[in-house]
């Protein structure tokens, strides 16, 4: 089997490592040449994750008619934002029947289109298309330490396909038909994230970031039934899983860039300090216009978009949060508890 991935940060790296520790032909596309040399040469990329050794399994391309010859499958890799670009400059070597997967986690800006939705309206053909979302930070996964993952299709047999494809014994995979769920899950909880690690930044405790992630939780929810979701979709490994890694691992871009901002950095300063790409800074405005879209508030999403935009200070968010009029939890959640009967 031949598997093209596209797109060598963190993330692809971290895939190339687990599909060809599989034994499966890997073709990694990287932007940059020297990246795909390097690779080549010594089996590691020397930008994202040096510290792991790809096998040799695993060979890089700076082109996409090599990458993708004979490929009998894509998956897509890179920043949320490239998506369109890197698609369209993929599509004339790509058969129409060649299944392709998303794993990367966003709303597109001025579209407010999902990933797979972004990939049909360039590709075509909604029936092959998939999506990966789940508590996967790359540093782990490309260790082999055991994590777990979801995928979710339009069409059955893709979703398995996919969910053996990426099966392995220290990655297990499960599916789940949601595919709304599943991809504004995992574009959604980064926002959350950002406005996590503010809290961290200015020293707030467990009980702050608890609230955060739980009330987090359940705006992402809202979002996600508005839009056609299955709210149970968010108790899983997109929704609750994710949040949960993302808002507290030592590894999480978003959390890391929402604690430089309350400590007075900015986006452009975190990307130049870390040379990584934080979804959460974009989908906080994507985010955010798809709720005003749909007519659903977004208060936790909304405050961090005003926050990284400058708009708003750090030190306003309190105020502004705990100020909020009381509601039923659940409301907007479209869930109705029978009362036990007298």
């Amino acid at each position: 089997m031949r598997i093209a991935v596209i797109g060598a940060g963190s993330w692809g790296t971290a895939v190339s490592w687990l599909l060809g520790s599989k034994g499966i032909d890997v073709s990694l596309w990287c932007r940059e040449c020297e990246i795909a040399e390097s690779i080549n040469a010594a089996h590691r990329n020397p930008i994202y994750l040096k510290d792991v050794e790809l096998p040799a399994t695993v060979t890089a391309f700076c082109d996409f008619d090599r990458t993708l010859v004979d490929a009998e499958a894509v998956v897509v890799v890179t920043p949320s934002h490239g998506v369109r670009e890197t698609t369209e400059h993929m599509a004339p070597f790509l058969p129409a029947s060649t299944p392709v997967i998303n794993l990367s986690k966003g709303v597109e800006a001025g579209t407010t289109m999902r990933m797979t939705q972004v990939l049909e309206d360039v590709l075509g053909g909604r029936g092959r298309l998939a999506a990966l979302s789940g508590p996967n930070h790359a540093e782990e996964v490309g260790k082999g330490i055991p994590s777990a993952t979801v995928v979710a299709a339009y069409d059955e047999g893709i979703g398995r396909f996919f969910a053996d494809l990426f099966q392995a014994p220290a990655f297990r995979v499960y599916t789940n038909p949601d595919v709304i769920g599943v991809e504004l899950g995992g574009a959604s909880k980064n926002v959350i994230a950002v406005a996590a690690g503010m809290s961290d930044g200015v020293g707030y405790g467990d009980n702050s970031k608890a609230s955060l992630m739980t009330r987090g939780l359940a705006e992402m929810s809202r979002l996600g039934v508005k839009l056609g979701a299955n709210p149970l979709t968010y108790m899983g490994l997109s929704g609750m899983g994710d949040l949960i890694a993302t808002c507290t691992s030592r590894h999480s871009r978003n959390r890391g860039l929402g604690e430089m901002l309350a400590r007075g950095g900015t986006v452009e300063s975190y990307t130049a300090t870390t040379h990584m790409v934080a979804e959460g800074a974009i989908s906080a405005v994507t985010v955010d216009e798809l709720g005003e879209s749909v007519g659903i508030e977004l208060p936790i999403t909304h405050l961090a978009r005003r926050i990284i935009s400058g708009e708003v200070p750090v030190s306003a968010a309190r105020e502004i949060l705990m100020g909020r009029p009381g509601t039923d939890e659940m409301h907007g959640l479209g869930l109705i508890v029978d009362e036990p009967a007298a």
